[in-house]
Parts: structure tokens; C-alpha cells; sequence
């Protein structure tokens, strides 16, 4: 297993860009299989999540290709059921994605159990009320098969704003006999994206951007061409990063009509951002401190449904508490198991209180020194890179496989602003 050796005490300098936003290019390659016409994506990241779905798509008959650096040609011509390899779907949670658009075009989809981050219960209900909605009926065992004789549309509100469960209702609507009602939809950035991609294939969606989607069935959808938005979590990711290095990172092509939650939360945190034109910078500060709530209370940073605070980027937040001056309380809500990574902070000489599993209190700053660390997850894995190297000394990062997941070449990246990092294949 390969890992990452980090030097870290050093400051950084230069710009970055962003990639493509890995959550709009999962939904985006399913969508893909809606019609048997070509559709080519834009601005899509190499990630690792990014080449299992491909991998799962090319099993089920379609033909892609990699047309450019960042742009994928899918042709789903070949595809002729609703049956994805198991132990490929359980590589990756975005396997579930392939539901929608496979109920839709084929009646009928079985699949195995996703896989994914393990940060506690991520349900699938929502996505199985939705789809049962339009007229699909299900049947649980081991995974889970849907089938339909007819999906027509429904007035359906969802128990809770998922992103994924959007996204599948939205994919089996576009193909349902008339007219559905999508309620308590997610709102993010990638869902957006999604619906935009469809719109160009043919789709009717209206509401893009709200938590009301109003979508009209169309008989069938034709190939395409559509550009993913710049990762706003990747963005998040690299504002941290400036702050636990104390350096100033000009973020270039940053989403910023995507950015102002982020901005608000790690103002909190006394990070100073400038705008210019497209470009983000990030001030170096190593006297970051955290901006109290009215009569001194002390300040929360906690995530929400969009465009609240991305639940994504709350270990970003908390590994910059630890170098702030004052004590913050980071709540993150949805999933609970994503903060027990804390251990590891803690044994760098962060001061955390981890309160409950979704609630921590951060104290600092503190001086954190480098030791023996590993990924848990894609975005705990990316907050321990950015821990190791504002420690002092050295960290060997293991299971870096995570970060690699979520995060596009983000070594050669890194060290092109500076940072010491050396990654290291094979064992010790």
C-alpha cells in the first residue's frame, strides 16, 4: 500500500486551480446511461472514485474513453440491462447512482451493496421512497432489486434533502410518463450540474438550484456535451490548507458563486480572503483567531443542507481550529462517525474534546508534531495531509488510497506550491 512521507514547518506559495467537482462527475457518468447516444463531460477529475464507475459502466456494455486531460466520452449504445457487477458496486458509495438512470431506461436494476467512506449509517431510504414513488417496486436482500412497469410521475417529497437520492429521483423522472414533483430536493452545487447535463440531453427540469425540482417526462434523451463546475469542497480543502501553513495560496477559477458558506465559516476561524476576479487568495496568517459570537459565546462551525456549510469540508474546519487562537465548537450532524479521527489530532498535540460523535470542542492553537498517521476517510484523509504538514517534523501517512479517492493528483500538486511530500509505493 502506498503512503505519503511529509516534511512539514513549511510555508507555501503560489497559485492551485481547483479540479472538477468529484460529486458532480459520479452522477454525471451515470446519467450518461440514459440514452444509447454519446455524451462527453468536461472538466472531469482522475480520481479514483471517478475510474471504479467507469470501470462499472464499461462492465455493463458501454464505451468510454478518455477524450482529452479532463474530458470523458461515454457511449451507452451497448448497454442492455440493469445488472452492475457486485463486487465492483461495492467499491465505491456512488454506485447507487446507477439505479435511477438503469430503473428508467430498462425497467429493472439489481445491485449490490454500495461501498463508500465508513463514517457511520448512510441510509438508503430515501432514494428506494423515491423510486418506489414513480412506480417502481422493490426487493430487498443482500442488495436490493427494483422493478417497474411504467414509471409515471408522482408528487414525491423526500424524508430528508439527500444529495444522492436526488440525484436518482431526478434521473428515473426525466424518463417517467408525465409530470413529477420533487420536494425537500437537495440543492448542492453537483446536483446543479446534474440537472443541467440532463437539461442538454433533452430533459424539461425546472427549479435548478431549489428544493423544489418540477420535471416533465420526456420518451427519451440524446447525447451531449457538458462542463462540470470547479470542486468547491477541493476549494474549502486548499483554504485550509493556507491557514494551517500560515501561507497565502491564490486558488485560481475558484466556484465562488459556490463559496459563501465556506467563506463565512472559516472567517470564523480568522482566515483572511481577498477576491480577484476568479481567483481566491488566501492570506497567510500564523495569528489566525476565532471570532467570538455576540457577548463573547463561543463560535460554531456546523453543516447543514446546501447552502448551509458543507458537511464535507467540517474536518477541513477542525484540523484549522487547532491552529487558532480561541476555542470553537465544530458540530458536524450527518454522519456519526466522521469525527472519531480526532484521536489522531490529538495525538499530533491538538487540544480537542470530542463531545459526542458528531460534536468537538477545539482549543488552540497548539503545536502539532508529525508521527505515524493513516486515512480513514476521503476527507479525514485530506485533513491529516493538511495536519502533517503544518506539524512540526516528519509524517508517514498511511492508506493514502482514501485521500486518492476524492483528491486528483494532490502530491504533485501540493509540492508544486512547496510542500514536502514524497510519496512512497509498496510496504515500510
Amino acid at each position: 500500500m502506498p503512503s505519503f512521507l511529509v516534511e512539514g514547518g513549511h510555508e507555501l506559495k503560489g497559485s492551485i486551480r481547483p479540479a472538477g467537482n468529484k460529486n458532480a462527475a459520479l452522477p454525471a457518468l451515470a446519467a450518461t446511461l440514459l440514452t444509447p447516444e454519446a455524451v462527453i463531460l468536461e472538466n472531469v477529475p482522475r480520481i479514483r472514485d471517478v475510474e471504479t464507475l467507469i470501470e462499472i459502466i464499461r462492465s455493463l456494455g458501454a464505451t468510454v474513453d478518455w477524450v482529452g486531460d479532463d474530458s470523458v466520452e461515454v457511449v451507452a449504445e451497448g448497454v442492455t440491462g440493469g445488472r452492475p457487477d457486485p463486487d465492483l458496486a461495492r467499491r465505491i458509495r456512488a454506485s447507487i447512482l446507477l439505479a435511477g438512470p438503469l430503473l428508467a431506461r430498462f425497467g429493472s436494476v439489481v445491485l449490490g451493496p454500495p461501498g463508500g467512506d465508513v463514517i457511520g449509517r448512510r441510509r438508503l431510504d430515501t432514494h428506494f421512497l423515491a423510486l418506489e414513488a414513480l412506480g417502481g417496486e422493490k426487493r430487498l436482500d443482500q442488495g436490493f432489486e427494483i422493478r417497474t412497469r411504467g414509471l409515471k410521475g408522482a408528487d414525491v417529497f423526500l424524508d430528508e434533502p439527500s444529495v444522492t437520492g436526488t440525484e436518482n429521483a431526478v434521473m428515473a423522472a426525466v424518463l417517467a410518463e408525465g409530470t413529477t414533483l420533487i420536494r425537500n430536493a437537495a440543492a448542492e452545487p453537483h446536483v446543479q450540474d446534474l440537472c443541467v447535463l440532463l437539461n442538454r440531453m433533452g430533459a424539461r427540469i425546472e427549479g435548478i438550484g431549489t428544493h423544489v425540482l418540477r420535471i416533465e417526462g420526456v420518451k427519451g434523451l440524446h447525447g451531449a456535451r457538458s462542463r462540470l463546475g470547479a470542486d468547491h469542497i477541493e476549494t474549502g480543502s486548499f483554504m485550509g490548507l493556507a491557514a494551517v501553513t500560515g501561507s497565502e495560496i491564490a486558488i485560481q477559477d475558484a466556484p465562488l458563486s459556490h463559496l459563501d458558506s465556506t467563506l463565512l465559516g472559516f472567517r470564523r476561524l480568522g482566515v483572511d480572503c481577498t477576491v480577484d476576479g476568479t481567483t481566491l487568495i488566501v492570506h497567510g496568517n500564523r495569528d489566525l483567531v476565532v471570532e467570538h459570537d455576540a457577548f463573547g459565546h463561543i463560535p460554531k462551525i456546523d453543516d447543514g443542507p446546501w447552502p448551509a456549510f458543507p458537511a464535507d469540508l467540517t474536518s477541513i474546519a477542525l484540523v484549522t481550529a487547532t491552529q487558532c487562537k480561541g476555542t470553537v465548537l465544530i458540530h458536524e450532524k450527518m454522519f456519526e462517525s466522521r469525527m472519531y479521527f480526532t484521536d489522531k489530532l490529538v495525538g499530533m498535540g491538538a487540544q480537542i474534546i470530542l463531545c459526542d460523535p458528531h460534536r468537538a470542542v477545539v482549543v488552540g492553537p497548539s503545536r502539532l508534531r508529525g508521527g505515524p498517521l493513516e486515512s480513514p476517510d476521503i476527507r479525514a484523509g485530506m485533513a491529516m495531509l493538511l495536519a502533517a504538514l503544518g506539524a512540526e517534523g516528519e509524517s508517514r501517512i498511511k492508506n493514502i488510497g482514501q485521500i486518492e479517492r476524492g483528491y486528483q493528483h494532490i502530491d504533485t500538486r501540493l509540492q508544486a506550491l512547496g510542500a514536502k511530500i514524497t510519496r512512497i509505493e509498496g510496504g515500510d
